[in-house]
């Protein structure tokens, strides 16, 4: 079990703390609803360094995440991220990652801790093109401080103007007196807010600024519920090896006015139309549905499965996501979810189930 540069932070602070993608990780400090709700109302902070960062650099860098990425990295400016994932070659996706352009010679990839090795080779596999590749994984931090008082709380740790950095946008600053911080605003819970990039060394330097600052320790089980209620996918749940990004709604980052891998038989799938679809639901009954339950149609056949399930703190009622038959993909579409051999009433919603 690998630790992060704050493991030993987070245990003497009294974190619960559980394996997750090969490291032991904070699942959460003082309750998952009390941590999720602060997020969406104040500001909380993240340990998330088991996430992988790759750096791509020279004459053919481009050329090598052109390749791999489903979306148009030609699109990016200095200073700008991109979302984006790695299609396989069987229609499936590998991971799911942000791409950040450093400049016309240098992107990092970030991509998930649960992926590292997997997603590394992948990406060597690919390069016959001679991009220069590093990891950086094992060397870099990343603190999500999110929610809609973040920049309040951050400002006076930096000269940076933060209210000036965009959705995904980057820049790279002094921040609590460490220089050439990379300044992100990005994350994963729809709340806003910034990530933060910096080397092990200056770990808790930056989680003492950070929560001196004003923001509240979060875990991991909040992390999800917020991303769950904004409808964002988790790979190894909603995505994964055999979902193609189609099915998942995340045509809108499968640009095929490139070719990358896989691009022929993607744009076929678009062409034919697909037989599934990722979509939010609401549980109309009480329950809360979870990963693997069956989802039936209204005359009790199977038609998909649940891949994402919860009880929403900011909603006060069970959501889920899960992947139906085209023909009950519909918002408004009344659906049923299998709970320990009942059949729970659910209908389809238009995502995300947050809207803030």
């Amino acid at each position: 079990m690998k630790n992060t540069a704050l493991t030993h932070v987070h245990e003497k602070i009294g974190a619960k703390m559980v394996p997750f993608a090969g490291y032991n990780m904070p699942v959460q400090y003082e309750g998952v609803n009390a941590e999720h709700l602060n997020v969406r109302e104040n500001v909380g902070v993240f340990d998330v360094s088991h996430m992988g960062e790759f750096f791509v650099r020279g004459p053919k860098a481009l050329d090598l995440i052109q390749k791999i990425t489903s979306n148009d990295a030609s699109k990016l400016v200095d200073g700008k991220v991109q979302y984006s994932c790695f299609p396989n070659n069987d229609g499936g996706i590998v991971d799911d990652l942000l791409v950040y352009r450093i400049s016309e010679e240098e992107y990092m990839l970030v991509v998930n801790g649960a992926n590292l090795d997997k997603d590394w080779a992948w990406v060597n596999e690919q390069n016959t093109m001679g991009a220069e590749l590093d990891n950086q994984s094992d060397n870099i931090s990343l603190l999500a401080v999110q929610g809609p008082k973040t920049i309040e709380a951050l400002q006076p740790l930096t000269d940076v103007d933060l209210s000036a950095i965009t959705y995904y946008t980057f820049v790279k600053g002094t921040f609590a007196g460490v220089d050439n911080v990379i300044i992100s605003a990005t994350g994963y819970t729809g709340a806003g807010g910034f990530e933060l990039y910096f080397p092990n060394e200056v770990a808790e330097t930056m989680w003492d600024a950070v929560i001196n600052a004003g923001a509240v320790a979060t875990g991991l089980a909040a992390r999800d519920t917020l991303r769950l209620e904004m409808g964002f996918c988790l790979y190894g749940n909603d995505i994964d090896d055999t979902t193609s990004p189609l099915e998942a709604g995340l045509g809108w980052i499968t640009k095929f006015t490139k070719d990358f891998v896989n691009s022929e038989a993607l744009q076929a799938q678009k062409e034919a139309g697909v037989t599934r679809k990722l979509v939010g639901f609401e549980l109309v009954d009480k329950g809360i549905p979870r990963h693997d339950y069956l989802i039936n149609d209204v005359n009790g056949n199977e038609i998909g499965k649940v891949t994402s399930g919860t009880m929403s703190p900011s909603l006060k009622k069970a959501i889920g996501m899960g992947y139906v038959t085209k023909e009950n993909a519909a918002p408004d579409t009344e659906i049923f979810i299998e709970v320990r051999n009942k059949q729970l009433k659910a209908k389809v919603v238009k995502l995300p189930f947050y809207k803030g």
